[in-house]
């Protein structure tokens, strides 16, 4: 049994989910479980029609934008225009409840997004059976995906593997399964965070015992860098677990961080597969490579960082400062990326979304903290670089010949990853460059 999620570029218009019941048809050997996200723009519109209706401004036009989009597909597939009514008017009733009562809660938003994952879902599944595949739309929470209560960023509870397993065991069609979204102990939709439906493959893989996890997107798979910033970017056939997590914590687009989790825990591979290439082979990430595997694989960047610099005198020789700064990081959920310290400051990055004026008033009470926006992380992964002698001297010889000034380093903490912080106007820049002379033609 396999499980293939589809992204919301594979399913965002007739055509898309045309092929991918071809690609569906062609596994049906394999016993596929189907995980699909939002029709590609879906959920940041409806995030949009809710801050309008909190607003008491023009939702209703967002709405019916959602709505044509998801008829347009219907039409385009010849299903039942009606298809989504029942869903189209709960989410119609949801706005209008936000406009009048001009509330909006973390609980209210994942209910308002899971609608993108709950309409996508029923049109997959309705295509599939025109199309002689045996199909049953599932929302994920009916396919036994049980969550805490954390919404926008909600993990499966340790019963949920055992209720996936009960719920599907003995299904007989194709199951369409959403992605991103579950449901609590006490009945409350929740979201994985953005992202999250490469999440919820994994987590389906690990319960069910999947031989494999596919991650059907539009490129072919993980590439050296960025296609984007390197044209000349290369195709990378095998990752280890760890290289992956790396690369997507630190920029790669392709793999949600956390999908890594369930699938090692289960040592199930996962293959990133194109949509739009199907018989391309994709890259597999595995749980350990052959020696011949490993080196440098990828430089990628982590833009908009924020770095949040802490100089207190008094933490000279005193045990229990770093906790001390953590718990109100901890307290406050900012999550940090990379750290660096000295006798008297401490310097943190995080995320340039993050909220951070409830962190800083409480780090001011006992330090003097400033924080610079605008910053990049640059980081190339591979197994064993480390034990790479000169590799540390032979990237930061790049950057210097660059005039390129790295700002804080991370290496050692791992044996696969080496990063440093930039000004963000210079990232693409050190990507290019790292990128020529690891990977160019010698």
């Amino acid at each position: 049994m396999i499980v293939m999620k589809f992204g919301g570029t594979s399913v965002g218009g007739a055509r898309e989910v045309r092929r991918v019941a071809d690609i569906v048809r062609a596994r049906l050997g394999r016993k596929p479980v189907v995980v699909v996200s939002a029709v590609g723009g879906v959920t940041n519109r409806l995030f949009k029609a809710g801050d309008l209706a909190l607003a008491r401004e023009d939702w209703q036009a967002e709405y019916d934008g959602i709505a044509a989009k998801h008829r347009e597909i219907l039409k385009g597939l010849g299903l039942s225009a009606g298809l989504l009514d029942r869903e189209l008017n709960e989410l119609h009733e949801l706005l209008r409840g936000i406009e009048l009562i001009r509330e909006l809660t973390a609980r209210t938003r994942d209910y308002l997004a899971s609608f993108g994952e709950r309409m996508s879902v029923r049109i997959v599944a309705a295509h599939f059976m025109s199309a002689a595949i045996a199909a049953k739309a599932f929302d994920a929470y009916d396919a036994g995906l049980v969550t805490d209560n954390r919404f926008g960023g909600a993990r499966p509870l340790p019963e949920a593997d055992g209720s996936i397993a009960n719920a599907l065991r003995s299904f007989e069609e194709t199951p369409v399964i959403t992605g991103y979204i579950g449901k609590s102990r006490e009945g409350e939709i929740t979201t994985l965070g953005r992202g999250g439906s490469d999440f919820s493959a994994s987590i389906f893989g690990a319960a069910l015992g999947a031989e494999e996890i596919q991650i059907w997107t539009d490129v072919d798979g993980v590439m050296t860098a960025d296609p984007r910033i390197v044209k000349e970017a290369r195709f990378v056939p095998v990752l280890s677990f760890a290289e992956a997590a790396e690369l997507a914590f630190y920029g790669a687009k392709v793999i949600h961080p956390a999908t890594m989790i369930p699938a090692v825990r289960k040592g199930i591979p996962i293959r990133v597969v194109n949509s739009y290439r199907p018989e391309f082979e994709g890259t597999l990430v595995v749980s350990k490579l052959a020696p011949g595997q490993r080196g440098v694989k990828s430089v990628t960047s982590k833009d908009n960082v924020q770095v949040v610099n802490i100089v207190a005198a008094p933490m000279l020789d005193q045990f229990g400062f770093l906790a001390r700064i953590g718990e109100v990081f901890a307290r406050r959920e900012v999550v940090i990326d990379m750290i660096a310290t000295s006798e008297v400051s401490v310097s943190m990055t995080t995320d340039g979304r993050a909220r951070l004026d409830g962190v800083v008033d409480e780090l001011s009470k006992f330090s003097t903290v400033t924080v610079e926006k605008e910053m990049a992380i640059i980081s190339l992964v591979g197994e064993e670089l480390k034990d790479r002698v000169g590799f540390g001297a032979e990237v930061f010889g790049v950057m210097a010949r660059a005039g390129i000034n790295l700002e804080m380093i991370s290496y050692g903490a791992t044996c696969i990853n080496l990063s440093f912080l930039v000004r963000q106007s210079r990232a693409r820049e050190a990507v290019s460059l790292l990128h020529r002379n690891f990977f160019a033609p010698k």
